[in-house]
């Protein structure tokens, strides 16, 4: 039986004795950083590999992501690959950290799905993401992707950043790849949550199959996607942080899901699913779990697999620790191997105080 979970390590080599240029001083002459992959057995999804890469500050994609990963695996039979941002000493998870090891997976990758915020990565990381993008993979952004890489005007991969002006790649990645760079809040997070509402026109679409009730913990971002966007969902605010509270009476429906296709300049072109939210507690809900686990289907060309039924049910204790009763409530000094098997908590939650371990 195929193991569920394997450990492969990334390696990064350096000349004897003198740090790699891509590599933290800290760590030459050669460091080892394991994967955490997640092995499907059976399904659709099977002899097709995702990547996932989750570096962000604010909204835990370190959590969101993973849980995506073993429901696409388990579920659906598909190799899913998860890098972090890690601290480079460590190798603990970091968030938000400009250090993921392992982005040379995506030489062979069907699908990235990239949960990042305003990374500004070594050569050696980026540029396999670079080169993913020139052969048209296809790409599946949360959240702060639209604002995804934030790199110095004299870097190489300037264009890549959220605010890059020029004329040849305005708005850099998020602008030219998914199709919105960053714009602005249309709503308080952890005050206002939003329903996402199926735009009438694009009910048919393969994304939405089954999608109904779809709910997100994270508050509204403006967008006006380019105009080669097909908008599937628009956000709207709700007054709390209940699903069932009324409409916001100030902040206004907003483009939430879109799909599109892009192409590098020289290079071959590809499929785009952006949303505008996906924070952790949102895979709780049933409705927005389907979407994005449809937009993984759709994005790397298994639109005829999707069907309303597809199992999407969430796999092993996953604990959002985003918003609610458990905010910031986890374990320190995790790695991405403490993550390891389908029973292996998202993310574990903190040591019990030396008092109630006793109690217990």
């Amino acid at each position: 039986m195929i193991s569920h979970l394997i450990l492969a390590a990334t390696l990064l080599f350096a000349e004897p004795g003198k740090p790699d240029p891509a590599t933290p001083a800290a760590l030459a002459p050669a460091v080892k950083f394991p994967s955490l992959v997640y092995q499907g057995e059976t399904g659709p999804g099977k002899g097709r590999h995702i990547v996932f890469i989750a570096s962000d500050h604010e909204y835990k994609s370190e959590e969101s992501l993973p849980e995506l990963a073993k429901i696409l695996a388990k579920r659906q039979g598909f190799t899913c690959t998860v890098l972090f941002g890690l601290d480079a000493a460590s190798g603990e998870i970091a968030p938000g950290r400009s250090f993921i090891p392992g982005t040379e997976e995506l030489e062979h990758a069907d699908l990235l799905v990239l949960f990042t915020r305003f990374q500004d990565l070594p050569a050696a990381q980026m540029q396999p993401i670079v080169n993913y993008l020139k052969r048209g993979g296809g790409i599946v952004g949360l959240r702060t992707a639209t604002h995804a890489f934030k790199f110095p005007k004299t870097s190489d991969y300037a264009k890549f950043s959220y605010d890059y002006r020029g004329a040849d790649f305005p708005g850099g990645f998020g602008r030219q790849v998914l199709g919105e760079t960053w714009v602005d809040h249309n709503g308080r997070n952890f005050a206002e949550s939003v329903r996402l509402e199926v735009i009438p026109a694009q009910q048919q679409h393969p994304v939405l199959s089954g999608v109904t009730q779809a709910w997100s913990e994270l508050s509204s971002y403006l967008a006006a996607p380019l105009p080669d966007s097909q908008v599937l969902m628009t956000a709207q605010p709700l007054t709390t942080m209940d699903p069932h509270s009324a409409p916001h009476p100030k902040h206004r429906p907003a483009p939430a899901v879109w799909v599109r296709s892009y192409q590098l300049a020289g290079g071959q072109p590809g499929r785009t699913f952006a949303t505008t939210h996906g924070g952790p507690a949102d895979l709780r809900n049933d409705g927005f779990r389907r979407l994005m686990v449809n937009a993984c289907f759709w994005a790397c060309g298994l639109e005829k697999a999707i069907s309303p039924d597809l199992d999407t049910a969430l796999v092993g204790p996953y604990r959002p620790t985003w918003s609610g009763p458990e905010r910031d409530s986890r374990a320190p000094h995790v790695k991405p191997q403490d993550l390891a098997g389908w029973d292996s908590p998202l993310l574990p939650a903190p040591p019990l105080p030396a008092q109630k371990q006793k109690q217990k």
